[in-house]
């Protein structure tokens, strides 16, 4: 397999147990991906929580200084000047009644979602469609909002989502192969600095076990935590 081969040949010479820092992990990543799609490039970061505990869950909202590299399709469940407002901030779906029937028939065709607060009646009975998505409005995540337009535009400009998983383990696209290396570092340094901002108060002793950077196609490297205190 050509990817069994290009793999192989990235792994030639690459200390895999070896700590980096920040930058060159990048330089590394980004050097090593040569597929014919611009790579993700992703982080995940290990923390010592207990998700099963209500006081030991880490999740939020950061703005990525240079975006995702993606195009974020938003939806806004608004009505009558919100609506208007959602689709003068470049709101791709937006609807209230009538966007909810699409919905709850599973018409989904939208990446984030944005509600305004009298409109969660009927955004509520769409848990079962939205929640396992992640895609149901939060007003802890400020998505639930009667500022629709800045919801809209932060979320087209590069605000993502984070939430521990059940192993505790926080992961993300953090930008493209593409981005310069300085994009992508400030961009792994805003991440990261809003998880560890992040700390619960449950969270006992060390909080940070380990943060590994990588592409989509490519090896995963070990970052040195001195380099994100």
């Amino acid at each position: 397999m050509a990817y069994g081969k290009r793999l192989r040949k990235v792994y030639e010479g690459l200390d895999t147990t070896k700590l980096y820092t920040i930058e060159e992990a990048l330089k590394v990543i980004k050097d090593a991906a040569k597929t014919k799609f611009d790579e993700t490039i992703d982080i995940a970061m290990n923390l010592n929580v207990d998700t099963r505990k209500a006081d030991q869950q880490v999740r939020g909202m950061v703005q990525l200084p240079h975006g995702t590299g993606k195009t974020v399709r938003v939806a806004v469940f608004a009505k009558d000047e919100k609506a208007k407002e959602a689709k003068a901030a470049g709101a791709d779906i937006v609807g209230d009644d009538d966007l909810v029937e699409k919905v709850a028939k599973g018409e989904i065709q939208f990446d984030r979602c944005v509600a305004t607060p009298d409109m969660m009646v009927q955004v509520g009975k769409l848990g079962k469609v939205l929640g396992p998505r992640g895609l149901m409005p939060n007003p802890k995540l400020g998505t639930v909002t009667t500022n629709v337009a800045d919801a809209v535009k932060a979320l087209k400009g590069g605000q993502i989502e984070y939430k521990t998983e059940k192993s505790g383990i926080v992961h993300a696209g953090v930008g493209k192969a593409s981005f310069s290396g300085k994009s992508l570092l400030e961009n792994v340094r805003a991440f990261a600095g809003a998880v560890l901002r992040a700390k619960p108060t449950g969270a006992k002793g060390v909080y940070l076990k380990g943060v590994t950077l990588s592409s989509t196609m490519g090896p995963g490297l070990k970052i040195d935590l001195s380099d994100l205190q």
